[in-house]
């Protein structure tokens, strides 16, 4: 096995080369950039970076505070896919929420009772009954993972106060405006976001809560102050197990009749199997391909400007959005099931 190990998207490209049971497909690509750039030139959706912000449950402000949720947020965003009329769901703002937006609602209304989720120093201390508190399912069904939720609040906790005077915004400023500079600093002070397993024989890392968190920051801020990244384009999509969902849907990614025969059957797979990694690496890689082919189709479209922006983020951000907005036709195909801390 080599020792070196390859980022998201030379992982990526490295595992949509190899793979075995996931196919990406030309005509996926280029039909999907079609509907998305239709989508895009009529006005019907909105690419950019201020997508993110369309959700209430989202910080409005660009400040220290804002920051603090978000850095909060992704250190708890992983694993909130649940059964069918299971689901964990809390109510906030007089709506009903599930799946990750469950967890923004759950940190908003603790927030709302003057409870300082966002401080380390509070988090660092809190205790599984406490927690247990703040994260009660309006719903019948509690929150998965509790104590992995509890455990990472716990050891980011720890390395703030010791090594960042117990601000993430510190960390941030110690990494001079550079995406892939925190997105390492991050994967090497908190272990949590360490995602990273191993396929033919190659060590690959996929770091999508590192990564995402990264892209949270940018798009909070409107990449703009503590959101001013010099190198954003380094970071690809965010290997999850709704991206490739929707990607499917599209008729971007073909699975073979052994692993659609898994998925349909609601096999639980482990983190690191090499059928999990082939889904989640050419999910990336598809996202390289499809971001590509709209940046095409951008530059020779006389009616939109050259510089308008189109990367990976972006492209993520709109096709989730998509496929929770359409679930009852992007449900039909099911998704991949893993419980683990890293997506």
């Amino acid at each position: 096995m080599s020792s070196a190990i390859l980022g998201p998207r030379e992982a990526s490209k490295f595992i949509a080369s190899r793979s075995k049971d996931v196919k990406i497909l030309a005509d996926g690509i280029k039909h999907t950039a079609q509907k998305i750039f239709g989508l895009l030139k009529n006005k019907e959706a909105v690419l950019d970076v201020n997508r993110w912000k369309l959700n209430e449950l989202n910080p409005v402000t660009e400040d220290d505070n804002a920051v603090e949720w978000v850095f909060v947020t992704d250190l708890l965003n992983f694993s909130f896919w649940c059964e069918p009329n299971h689901k964990y769901m809390v109510r906030c703002y007089g709506k009903e929420w599930t799946g990750y937006w469950s967890l923004c609602a759950a940190l908003n209304r603790a927030i709302d009772a003057k409870v300082p989720i966002t401080n380390p120093t509070f988090y660092g201390n809190i205790s599984r009954d406490e927690l247990d508190h703040l994260f009660r399912s309006d719903s019948s069904y509690p929150m998965p993972l509790l104590d992995e939720r509890l455990s990472s609040l716990h050891m980011a906790a720890k390395v703030l106060i010791e090594k960042y005077d117990g601000r993430f915004v510190n960390v941030i400023e110690s990494c001079n405006r550079s995406a892939k500079e925190l997105v390492k600093k991050v994967v090497e002070d908190f272990p949590t976001f360490r995602d990273e397993t191993e396929y033919d024989g190659q060590k690959v890392a996929m770091y999508k809560r590192a990564q995402i968190l990264v892209a949270d920051i940018w798009a909070c801020c409107g990449g703009r102050g503590l959101g001013a990244f010099d190198d954003i384009e380094c970071l690809t999509a965010f290997a999850d197990y709704r991206i490739p969902q929707v990607l499917a849907w599209f008729g971007v990614l073909e699975y073979s009749e052994p692993l659609l025969e898994l998925l349909q059957s609601d096999h639980l797979f482990n983190y690191g199997d090499r059928l999990e990694v082939e889904i989640r690496g050419c999910t990336l890689w598809a996202i390289e391909l499809l971001v590509q082919k709209l940046r095409e189709m951008i530059g020779e479209d006389k009616d939109l400007p050259d510089d308008l922006p189109m990367n990976a983020i972006i492209l993520d951000h709109f096709l989730w959005d998509f496929r929770r907005e359409h679930d009852n036709e992007t449900d039909k195909v099911p998704f991949h099931k893993v419980r683990c801390i890293y997506y």
